[in-house]
């Protein structure tokens, strides 16, 4: 038999099948509820609608915001992410007494669970009252701020790029101890400084890790939802409120299985076309860097 000739066909049958029934069976099922009238606490009618919920979709009020801010708190955060997790790769990757604990020590908030993170910053951190930072802002004469209702959208992204930053730091510490110490070398004695050595060796050597850390980092950051249940509740008004909540907010609040399956089928034809494209990129990006 084929297979008897081909052993390893087996285990590639048997991975694709198992990855099509945890992944492809729920997302028909999803396009199928999708194009069904069903709440949960209207269960007499239900009803085939064909596309009538994905045409409420783009009729809801707060779903043109709810796409801004998804993408807004993606970008910022995802640059506070980049450009904190490069500085703090930098300041561990030379040699200093305790460095690994520092290292351990740094990391730990990518171990801390994101809703323990969010009620820690809600409570303690970002307080009116009783929060550090308005502890500290109150010793150079600044008023206290409600953080979480006066800056909403500024301490969604603070907590989400705070959680992220350490992972972020290990890939790109992976990148700078991976450099070629004789290559650096060469350009010291050739007469770069620390500027230069950065910028046109250190840095290039960086862009598939800053990708791979990019990519991960946002692929997680727009899918945040605790921050923004446990301390904006996707408010004031639509001010915090993203994709994922607005799902979240359809599903298990209005028991909108119809529509918030539309909303999930959409936010799918939308990521598709922008994942191959970032794939593509990533694939140059490696291509040239091993014909490097």
């Amino acid at each position: 038999m084929p297979l008897r000739k081909h052993p390893l066909r087996v285990f590639i049958i048997v991975a694709i099948s198992f990855m099509v029934i945890i992944t492809q069976v729920p997302f028909l099922i999803t396009i199928w509820y999708s194009l069904q009238r069903w709440n949960l606490t209207q269960p007499g009618n239900r009803a085939f609608v064909g596309f009538e919920n994905y045409a409420t979709v783009f009729t809801i009020g707060s779903f043109g915001p709810a796409i801004v801010n998804s993408v807004v708190i993606t970008l910022v955060a995802l640059a506070i992410v980049l450009i904190g997790g490069l500085a703090l790769a930098a300041m561990v990757n030379g040699k200093f007494p305790s460095r690994g604990a520092a290292r351990t020590l740094l990391f730990i908030p990518f171990l801390v669970p994101a809703a323990a993170s969010a009620l820690m910053w809600k409570n303690s951190m970002l307080h009116p009252t009783f929060g550090l930072i308005n502890g500290i802002l109150g010793f150079f004469g600044v008023a206290p701020i409600d953080w979480t209702s006066q800056q909403p959208l500024l301490s969604v992204i603070v907590v989400s790029a705070w959680q992220w930053v350490p992972f972020a730091m290990v890939i790109l510490l992976a990148g700078l101890q991976s450099q070629d110490e004789s290559v650096l070398e060469a350009a010291r004695l050739d007469g770069a400084n620390r500027g230069q050595v950065f910028r046109y060796i250190t840095l290039p050597h960086l862009r598939p890790y800053i990708e791979i850390a990019g990519l991960l980092s946002a692929i997680f950051i727009s899918q945040l939802i605790d921050p923004i249940v446990l301390m904006t509740q996707g408010g004031p008004g639509n001010a915090t409120t993203t994709i994922p909540y607005l799902l979240y907010n359809t599903a298990f609040r209005g028991f909108d299985v119809g529509l918030s399956s539309a909303m999930g089928v959409l936010i799918v034809i939308v990521t598709i076309p922008i994942a191959l494209v970032v794939l593509r990129l990533f694939t140059r990006s490696f291509q040239s860097g091993g014909g490097r």
